[in-house]
């Protein structure tokens, strides 16, 4: 589970520092390819996975009214993701529908989920884009759900834009994209990317001030001894 300390910490480290941290433990399948977030303003995205699954869609099942009453799979889950969690959407890479629009999202929002990632479309993005609230699609997309997509069955493992994704996994989002973290990692990843995160801010300033990156960038003994007197005049 992942730990308050942990969360705060993710919540400073670059997705960029966390596919590292990841490809370090022989995890490289781990950056969700195919979605943008819809606004580069939005806060920075962490949260446990809650995940719905789409198959293509059929034309005796989804009409207009399957979403009366209740028990559709997508609004089961828009109720059920609980706060602090991101809703991982698989839609099979195909964006050319949309898997939800501002309704649904501002009704995510509002209850407290942390964001939501689909590799499917979002309708309503001119809108969606506005909340203070991050949200990652494949595309601005205006068709409902229904002409493309079948909620079937949530809470189970999916692909989403070719990653894996299993229930409780840990999903950070930024300007350049989403990490999955698998869950029993999740805690010392967030301790490993926050001290990366360190270094790496150090060794940038040693490079706005001329260093050559040989022996900093990957560093060399030198180097570490430097960043570790460094480090003791912050304490």
């Amino acid at each position: 589970m992942l730990n308050e300390e942990a969360r705060s910490k993710l919540k400073g480290v670059s997705t960029a520092t966390l596919t590292t941290v990841l490809f370090k433990r022989g995890f490289r399948n781990v950056f969700i390819q195919g979605v943008f977030a819809l606004s580069q303003t939005k806060p920075k995205m962490v949260g446990e996975a809650f995940t719905l699954r789409y198959i293509p869609a059929r034309e005796d099942l989804d009409l207009l009214g399957a979403f009366e009453g209740r028990g559709h799979p997508q609004r089961e889950a828009i109720e059920a993701c609980p706060p602090g969690h991101v809703l991982m959407m698989d839609a099979r890479r195909d964006a050319s529908a949309a898997t939800g629009g501002d309704i649904l999202m501002t009704r995510l929002m509002v209850r407290g989920v942390a964001g939501v990632v689909t590799d499917g479309g979002l309708r309503d993005s001119q809108t969606i884009e506005k909340l203070p609230w991050p949200s990652y699609c494949g595309a601005r997309s205006a068709p409902l759900n229904l002409v493309r997509h079948h909620a079937v069955e949530s809470q189970v493992p999916i692909g989403c834009g070719g990653v894996p994704v299993y229930p409780g996994d840990v999903v950070v989002g930024d300007a350049e994209g989403v990490v999955v973290i698998p869950a029993n990692i999740a805690n010392e990843a967030a301790d490993e990317g926050a001290a990366q995160t360190m270094f790496e801010d150090w060794v940038e300033d040693r490079v706005k001030e001329g260093r050559s990156i040989f022996g900093l960038y990957p560093p060399n003994p030198e180097t570490k001894a430097e960043f570790e007197a460094w480090k003791k005049t912050r304490k």
